[in-house]
């Protein structure tokens, strides 16, 4: 059990309604996509960056073959 569960409780159907009522009340029909668009764009981005990360950098791995260089 987590810790906002146990506060909280679960949120269900009616909560979840509150919810995005309160979001669109908030921010309007026509800024939530805009918003759901730069969040997809960050998630995109931040796919592409870890997966360059991952690549294994073509240095070399002894110091013998370092020193050649």
């Amino acid at each position: 059990m987590n810790f906002l569960s146990i506060f909280l409780g679960t949120i269900e159907f009616p909560q979840m309604m509150l919810i995005l009522a309160v979001i669109l009340l908030l921010f309007g029909g026509k800024k939530i996509p805009e918003l759901m668009k730069g969040l997809g764009s960050g998630v995109k981005e931040f796919k592409k960056a870890a997966k360059d990360d991952t690549v294994a950098p073509t240095t070399p791995t002894t110091k013998e073959e370092e020193t050649k260089q």
